[in-house]
């Protein structure tokens, strides 16, 4: 293969894997996100569990709150997606929540190892890139 003809197809898949790693990359923001939303909700039922006369700040918009009282502190409404809910035991809600971090986390183990594959495709093929431009650029220097 010509060394302009493998110089392109390098860079074409360099920039294919590295589109790759910045999807990748969202997506672990995007799951970091979600698993630090489930670890307050989890937070938050393990402090009002069976507690009587619990207080909560509830967001009102605009960074403001109200206090409130639970009145019940024995049962939750968990939402299921699709603008559904169901209303819950707190235990139960844990352990969903729980069941949820865990299926996150596999994801996001199987995401970084994807990353890792990406990264060292990246880290082994640009020094051939590289070198090509080298060899392409001194060969047109002598043509001049």
């Amino acid at each position: 293969m010509e060394d302009r003809e493998r110089l392109n197809q390098l860079v074409n898949e360099l920039n294919m894997y590295q589109g790759q790693a910045d999807v990748f990359n969202q997506q672990m923001e995007t799951i970091k996100a979600n698993l630090a939303d489930l670890t307050i909700a989890q937070e938050t039922l393990q402090s009002i569990k069976d507690k009587k006369d619990a207080e909560t700040l509830v967001p009102i918009g605009a960074g403001s709150f109200i206090i409130t009282e639970i009145k019940n502190t024995d049962e939750v409404i968990v939402g299921l997606g699709a603008g559904a809910a169901v209303k819950k035991k707190i235990a139960d809600a844990e352990e969903n929540i729980q069941e949820q971090k865990k299926d996150l986390e596999a994801v996001s183990n199987k995401i970084a190892e994807q990353l890792n594959q990406i990264t060292e495709f990246i880290v082994t093929k640009t020094p051939e890139a590289e070198a090509l431009i080298q060899k392409l650029e001194g060969t047109e220097n002598q043509i001049q």
